[in-house]
C-alpha cells in the first residue's frame, strides 16, 4: 500500500454539521408523521391554513392601525401575549413536538453548547414560529417610522422570535421529567379548559377594544411592557422613530440580555438532564407508593359509606382523578359551568339564570357511566347478580357525582346572585338548579343502560368508531328528555311571576330538592333491572375500540 493511500485511510472522517443534521431530522420526522394517515395530514394542513389566515388578518389589522396614537400599546401587548403563549405551551402540550425531546439525546456523544444552537435552529421549523414571525413583523410595520426604525425593527423581529423559541425550549428542558410523567400528562388534559377560558377573555377584551376609545385602556399596561423583554425590542422600534436612541438601545439591550440568559439557563438544564440520573428510581417509587397507601385516599375511604356504596364511590373518584379522559371531562364541566356566569358578570347586563350551566354540565357526567370503565367493566359486571346489586352500583355512582355537584351548584348559584343578582331570585334559581341536577342524574342512569358506548383510552377520540350516533342519542336525547321533565317546575315559576306571587317563590327551593331527589331515585330504580337484562350488550358496547 502506498504512503498516500495510508495517509488517506488514517485521515479522520469529517463530522457532519450538527445543525444541518437536526434540520433534516426535523423535516424527515415531520414528513413521515404526515404519511401515517390521511386524517393526520388533513388536520395538520388545516391547522397551518387556520394559523396563516389568523396571522394574515392580525397583520392587516396592525398595518391598518399604523399612525394610531395607541398602536404602540397594542403592539407591545401583542408581543407579551405571544411570549406568554410560548412560555405555557410546553406545560400544556408537552408532546406537541416529540422530535425535539431532549431525553432522546442523552445517550448521544453531544456537547450541550453546540446542541442548543442546533436545537434552536430546528425549533424554528413549524407553524408556530412562522405565525409568530408574521405577528411580530406586523407589529414592527405598524410602529416603524423611518429607515433607522425599519433597521431596528428587523433586528427586533429576529430577537423576539429567538426569545420566544428559546423560552419554550428552556422551560420544556427544565421540566421535562415532570412533563413526561403521568402528572405532566394530567396537566396537558387541562389545556382545553384554559383555551376555553382564554378564548372568552379574548372575546371580552375584543368587545371592549371595539369602542372608539378602546385602545386607550391599553396604555397603562403598555407602559409597563415596554420595559419587559422581548416586548422592549418592539418598544425600541417606536423609540427609534421618535429619535429617542438611548431608550431604543436600552430596549434592545434588555431583549438581547434576556436571550443570553435563556440560552444559559437552557444549557445548564440540558447539561443537568444529560449528566444526572433519572430521579424515578425504585426507591422513589417505593417511597411514593408508601406515601400514597397511607395518605388521603385511605382517609377518604373511611369517610365513605359502608357496603358496596363506599368502594364504588372510591373507584369512581379514582377514575375522575387518575384517568386522563375522565379528568378532562370533569375539568371541562367544572370550568365551563363557571364560565357562563363569569362572562355574563364581566360583560354586564347578564342574568342570574346563567347559573343553570353548572347543573347542566355536571349532570351530563352521569351519562354513559359504564363507558368510562371501558373493557374493565367485565369486573363490575361479574358482581351484578340481582337488580339490587345493579341499583347499588348506579346509586353509588350517582352519590359520587352529587358529592361534587351539589356544593359546586351551590357555589355557582351564590356567585351568580352576588355578582349578577338580584338576590331575590336566588332561592328559585338554586331550587331549579338542584331539580335539573337530579333529573339529569336520573335520565343519565337510564341512558347509560340504553345507549352505552365505549370511550377509547389510547386515542384522542371520546367515542369509538361506529358509535357516534349512539353517543349523540345518549347525550342530546337524554338531555332533551331531562329538560322536558323540568317543565312542571318551570311552569310553576312562570305562573308565580305572572300571578304577582313573588313572595311565594321561596317554595321552589324545597320543591326543587324534592323533585330532583325523586327524579334521580326514579331513574335509578328504572335503570337497575334493565342493567341486568342488557348486561351482555352493555359489556360488548363499552369494550369496543
Amino acid at each position: 500500500m502506498s504512503t498516500d493511500s495510508t495517509a488517506v485511510a488514517a485521515r479522520p472522517a469529517t463530522a457532519p454539521n450538527l445543525t444541518a443534521v437536526f434540520v433534516r431530522l426535523k423535516l424527515t420526522l415531520l414528513r413521515n408523521g404526515l404519511r401515517q394517515s390521511a386524517g393526520r395530514t388533513v388536520a395538520y394542513v388545516s391547522s397551518v391554513l387556520v394559523g396563516l389566515l389568523f396571522a394574515a388578518g392580525a397583520v392587516l389589522g396592525l398595518i391598518a392601525l399604523r399612525g394610531n396614537v395607541h398602536v404602540s400599546a397594542l403592539a407591545v401587548l401583542l408581543t407579551g401575549i405571544i411570549t406568554l403563549g410560548w412560555a405555557v405551551m410546553p406545560l400544556f402540550f408537552p408532546t406537541g413536538d416529540e422530535t425535539l425531546d431532549p431525553t432522546r439525546l442523552v445517550m448521544l456523544p453531544l456537547r450541550p453548547r453546540p446542541l442548543i444552537g442546533s436545537l434552536l435552529v430546528a425549533s424554528l421549523i413549524g407553524i408556530g414560529p412562522v405565525v409568530t414571525l408574521a405577528l411580530v413583523t406586523g407589529a414592527v410595520v405598524a410602529l416603524a417610522d423611518g429607515p433607522a426604525a425599519a433597521l431596528v425593527g428587523v433586528l427586533a423581529v429576529v430577537l423576539v422570535v429567538l426569545v420566544c423559541v428559546a423560552l419554550a425550549r428552556a422551560i420544556a428542558t427544565a421540566s421535562v421529567r415532570l412533563l413526561t410523567s403521568r402528572r405532566g400528562r394530567d396537566l396537558a388534559v387541562l389545556s382545553g379548559l384554559f383555551i376555553a377560558l382564554g378564548a372568552q377573555a379574548v372575546n371580552i377584551a375584543a368587545q371592549k377594544l371595539g369602542r372608539p376609545d378602546g385602545l386607550a385602556v391599553l396604555e397603562p399596561l403598555g407602559d409597563v411592557l415596554r420595559w419587559l423583554p422581548p416586548a422592549s425590542a418592539i418598544g425600541a422600534v417606536e423609540a427609534t422613530g421618535q429619535g429617542a436612541y438611548g431608550r431604543a438601545l436600552a430596549g434592545m439591550a434588555l431583549t438581547a440580555i434576556a436571550l443570553a440568559l435563556l440560552l444559559f439557563w437552557w444549557q445548564r438544564s440540558l447539561t443537568a438532564l444529560m449528566t444526572s440520573p433519572d430521579s424515578s428510581t425504585l426507591q422513589a417509587v417505593e417511597k411514593d407508593s408508601a406515601r400514597r397507601s397511607g395518605g388521603g385516599e385511605g382517609r377518604l375511604g373511611r369517610l365513605l359509606p359502608g357496603g358496596r356504596t363506599g368502594p364504588v364511590m372510591l373507584r369512581t373518584l379514582r377514575y375522575a382523578w387518575r384517568d386522563p379522559k375522565s379528568k378532562m371531562s370533569w375539568a371541562t364541566a367544572l370550568g365551563a359551568g363557571l364560565l357562563a356566569p363569569v362572562v355574563s358578570s364581566l360583560q354586564g347586563g347578564g342574568s342570574i339564570y346563567t347559573a343553570f350551566s353548572a347543573p347542566a354540565l355536571l349532570g351530563i357526567q352521569m351519562y354513559n357511566q359504564f363507558g368510562q370503565d371501558t373493557s374493565a367493566f367485565w369486573m363490575v359486571a361479574s358482581t351484578l347478580a340481582t337488580p339490587r346489586d345493579a341499583y347499588q352500583e348506579l346509586r353509588a355512582r350517582a352519590f359520587t357525582l352529587a358529592l361534587v355537584a351539589v356544593p359546586y351548584v351551590t357555589l355557582v348559584s351564590v356567585g351568580a346572585a352576588a355578582f349578577i343578582g338580584p338576590w331575590s331570585d336566588f332561592l328559585q334559581v338554586y331550587g331549579l338548579s338542584l331539580a335539573l341536577l337530579g333529573v339529569l342524574i336520573g335520565t343519565g342512569a337510564l341512558t347509560s343502560v340504553i345507549f352505552p358506548y365505549s370511550v377509547p383510552s389510547e386515542s384522542n377520540k371520546n367515542v369509538a368508531p361506529g358509535q357516534g350516533s349512539i353517543a349523540w342519542f345518549s347525550l342530546f336525547g337524554g338531555f332533551l328528555v331531562g329538560a322536558v321533565l323540568c317543565t312542571p317546575l318551570l311552569g310553576l315559576t312562570i305562573w308565580l311571576h305572572l300571578a304577582d306571587l313573588q313572595h311565594l317563590l321561596w317554595i321552589l327551593l324545597p320543591l326543587g330538592v324534592l323533585y330532583g331527589t325523586g327524579a334521580a331515585e326514579l331513574g335509578l330504580r328504572l335503570a337497575a333491572p334493565r342493567t341486568l337484562k342488557r348486561l351482555p350488550e352493555i359489556l360488548a358496547a363499552v369494550s369496543k375500540g
